[in-house]
């Protein structure tokens, strides 16, 4: 299983939330920096946000994120306020090795099937953000259907693997709810990469027995609640 360190950036700086809401940010630094730092560690994958992008401002942040693109030269998966075809064709012509489309992919499905064609199934990403088993769109303030149900639709157009963040722990440092996390796995073929709730060296080695490809470290590993070094011994 591999770990995602997420590198969250909202005005030019890496944040953390809480429950995605604007007002709970944390702010840790200099993305690059923070970036830099979990590659040092050990890290050969980052997760990147565009928050700008998810509120609303799909340039937010670009000529910053590209630089980071450039610098890092690590496997990097990145979401954030991708509405269109041709966002998400921008982002993969830059050198991301995936984008997450979620609103977008519930908006119009047949984009992955647009994207898996132009650019290979693995590099194409849906979100399945799910809140009370619910798929959650727009910033997560709407929801719209069963997330099994998109999962497999998803999977049927053309996505190469799936994010799954569960909304209801995300940013909570309480653990995971592995229950959604086993039934997404046990209904797709698909890689799935698991988001929310991921707090200790259990959470991982959990996700690591459920099948999970990925795991992504965010709030807890900012406030050092887990360490990057034990998350990926866990992995082995």
């Amino acid at each position: 299983m591999k770990i995602f360190p997420a590198v969250d950036i909202l005005n030019g700086r890496c944040v953390q939330l809480v429950q995605g809401k604007r007002e709970s940010a944390t702010i840790y630094g200099d993305p690059l920096s923070c970036a830099t730092r979990w590659i040092n560690e050990g890290a050969t994958a980052l997760h990147i946000v565009n928050l700008d992008g998810a509120f609303g401002r799909s340039s937010g942040n670009a000529a910053l994120i590209t630089d980071l693109i450039r610098k890092t030269g690590v496997e990097i998966e990145l979401g954030g306020g991708i509405r269109s075809i041709e966002d998400a064709r921008h982002w993969l012509e830059t050198g991301v090795d995936r984008v997450i489309i979620s609103t977008l992919a519930t908006q119009d499905p047949a984009c992955i099937r647009t994207l898996a064609k132009e650019f290979g199934s693995n590099r194409v990403m849906p979100g399945v953000d799910a809140k009370g088993g619910q798929i959650a769109v727009h910033g997560w303030q709407e929801t719209a259907g069963d997330y099994l149900d998109w999962a497999v639709r998803f999977e049927k157009l053309g996505a190469g693997s799936l994010l799954y963040t569960n909304v209801d722990v995300e940013g909570l440092q309480q653990g995971v709810r592995f229950g959604p996390v086993k039934r997404l796995i046990d209904r797709v073929g698909i890689p799935v990469v698991v988001a929310g709730g991921v707090s200790s060296g259990s959470d991982v080695a959990g996700l690591r027995d459920a099948g999970a490809y990925g795991a992504i470290l965010g709030s807890a590993l900012y406030s050092g609640k887990i360490a990057l070094k034990d998350a990926l011994e866990e992995c082995r």
